[in-house]
């Protein structure tokens, strides 16, 4: 077993070094240092049996659309990380020729860069053109850019550090969570004061959930999971169907080891055993429009990034609010009134209204369809 990053002690494994190369049949892999994403970052370059490069595995250093993220170290390190990132990539992987693939580690979606386009697998050739970050004209251009657009750092990332540090145990296959019909389920959610997780489509949520519940959809788990779920208090599931595998897995690799179970039967159980559920409202955003136009007094939380607010513009007198930083702005958010929620689709505005549902928030209305259905004439959207 191999790792990067030679100047931290992990607990297995040996140290890549840069130049180190194995051979898999007739090709061969070579490591290649590309610090920047932190200060041992290696990436992979797969050659063809006569030597061609093939295929660069670029870890964390390159993306389609994007590049790594240069704050693990911290804030004050940030500037220096991103000057070893910029000569990594335009000095060793950009000229390695605009046909070879590209395969990196994380897609469209991950906390480990904003603007990742959902391009499984590229070339280099393909980001040199379309990668915005890649345009720089200088390095002092290209440190700016990473410094102004870095997002908040992730509360799991420092989790995530010591499990990659001390390792954990290996397992031979994934855990089960158990099964609980809906008293059961009640009773230990007391008991052990467990974070309900609902994974289910928003839509589905909205009607009718446990109240306390946590909405993160099961795609959106990976990305959101580790913003709005505690370490330290076992985990109750409600999925659909066999999800509960999945999310059990996704939940797992991100070092959630308390599963304690899930809701078997779902809502469909919880409601036959006579207990009570909770409900958020929804609207399309058609009806949200029609609304400002009749005159009401709107109070809206858009949850979207920056750079969505960017690309598809603002709405006039919203409040912004990164989905990732509603836990740290609650006093930003009125509990005297209506909210009405917004982000692109509706997911993520269910993930924060069912956050702040669980914190108190008794009127909350989440919007549906996103930028494309906006037809407001008193409330445009600024580009």
């Amino acid at each position: 077993m191999w790792h990067a990053d030679g100047q931290w002690e992990y607990q297995y494994g040996q140290p890549v070094t840069a130049g180190q190369k194995w051979k898999v049949g007739r090709l061969e892999v070579e490591a290649l240092a590309t610090p920047g994403h932190t200060p041992g970052s290696m990436s992979y370059l797969l050659r063809d049996p006569a030597s061609i490069p093939w295929m660069l595995f670029s870890g964390d250093a390159l993306f389609a659309g994007e590049v790594g993220r240069i704050d693990l170290l911290g804030k004050e390190l940030a500037a220096e990380m991103a000057g070893l990132l910029y000569e990594s990539l335009f000095t060793r992987l950009l000229p390695l020729g605009d046909e070879v693939i590209l395969c990196p580690t994380h897609g469209s979606g991950s906390v480990c860069g904003e603007l990742i386009a959902e391009r499984l697998w590229t070339t280099i050739g393909l980001e040199k053109k379309h990668n915005a970050r890649l345009q720089a004209k200088s390095k002092e251009q290209f440190v700016a850019s990473l410094l102004k657009s870095q997002p908040d750092r992730p509360p799991y990332f420092s989790r995530m550090e010591k499990v990659n540090l001390e390792g954990r145990p290996i397992l031979g296959a994934l855990p089960s969570p158990r099964p609980l019909d809906a008293k059961d389920f009640f009773a230990l959610s007391e008991k052990q004061n467990a974070q309900i997780l609902d994974t289910r489509q928003e839509l589905a949520f909205g009607a009718a959930h446990v109240p306390g519940s946590q909405f993160i959809w099961l795609e959106g788990l990976a990305s959101f999971a580790g913003w709005f779920l505690s370490y330290d208090r076992p985990i109750l599931l409600v999925g659909e169907g066999n999800s509960v595998e999945n999310v059990a897995a996704i939940l797992l690799r991100q070092g959630y080891d308390d599963i304690a179970g899930f809701l078997a039967g779902g809502m469909l159980n919880w409601h036959m055993s006579g207990l009570q559920s909770a409900a958020i409202r929804t609207l399309t955003v058609q009806e949200l429009c029609r609304l400002l136009d009749e005159g009401e007094p709107i109070w809206i939380l858009d949850v979207r990034s920056e750079s969505e607010l960017e690309r598809d513009g603002r709405i006039e007198g919203a409040q912004h609010i990164h989905i990732t930083a509603i836990a740290k702005s609650l006093d930003e958010v009125p509990k005297d009134r209506e909210v009405y929620i917004f982000c692109g689709s509706g997911m993520r505005s269910m993930v924060a209204a069912s956050f702040l549902k669980a914190r108190g928030w008794k009127s909350l209305a989440v919007i549906l369809g996103g930028m494309a259905g906006w037809r407001s004439r008193s409330c445009p959207i600024k580009k």
